[in-house]
């Protein structure tokens, strides 16, 4: 969504880029435990629930010492990876990182820098079921069908008026989760996170890109 000269006629800023995020994965996994697992986080931050309630439907009862672990670590590890979310990675990171050694401390610092915080990285991959791959492989053929067939029904074209200006302020990402009703929230100083329901709805989608100010 860039052009390196103005296009008479075309309301869409010639050197405005926006990136959109549809498919954050550490976040998204983060979602998937949550339902999955029955956990009830609480904060300020913590987001609505997933659109697709098959995972609700067959979440997993009781608690054990994990999931009481799972359910405590998880606010922090959910705004970890917001924040991750929202950094921009620059070319140059890439380029720092095609001259550093390999097990190098420059190359370890780098490869931390660019990796999101993961479920993983804290608790091994004892929460992932197979629902969890099933579910992931049913998101992206969802993922696929809903995105706009054309520029005039892409989201950002139809809230470019909301758009612009925040644009100017210093937005340049967008990203999204598959969960329902509004919710938005600024995740670093050129970044908003919404939910795919906000994105998806003219009005709502216009009304969460004015919190980034």
């Amino acid at each position: 969504m860039r052009s390196s000269v103005p296009m008479p006629g075309n309301p869409w800023p010639h050197d405005m880029l926006i990136t959109v995020d549809d498919d954050p994965n550490t976040l998204v996994d983060l979602l998937w435990i949550r339902e999955a697992w029955n956990l009830h986080p609480v904060g300020e931050e913590v987001p609505p629930l997933l659109s697709d309630n098959s995972v609700r439907a067959h979440a997993e009862t009781g608690s054990t010492v994990a999931t009481r672990a799972w359910l405590e670590a998880w606010p922090g590890i959910w705004n970890a990876g917001m924040h991750h979310a929202g950094l921009l990675q620059h070319s140059t990171v890439f380029d720092r990182l095609q001259h550093t050694l390999d097990g190098s401390p420059e190359r370890v610092a780098l490869m931390a820098s660019m990796a999101a915080p993961s479920w993983s990285g804290s608790f091994g991959d004892d929460a992932f079921t197979e629902k969890h791959t099933m579910w992931n492989r049913a998101q992206s053929r969802a993922r696929t069908q809903r995105r706009p067939t054309s520029f005039d029904d892409d989201p950002e074209r139809l809230s470019l008026r909301a758009l612009i200006p925040v644009w100017q302020g210093g937005l340049t990402k967008i990203v999204t989760i598959p969960c329902q009703g509004s919710y938005a929230r600024v995740i670093g100083p050129h970044s908003l996170l919404v939910t795919d329901e906000t994105r998806n709805d003219h009005q709502r989608y216009s009304e969460a890109l004015g919190q980034f100010r």
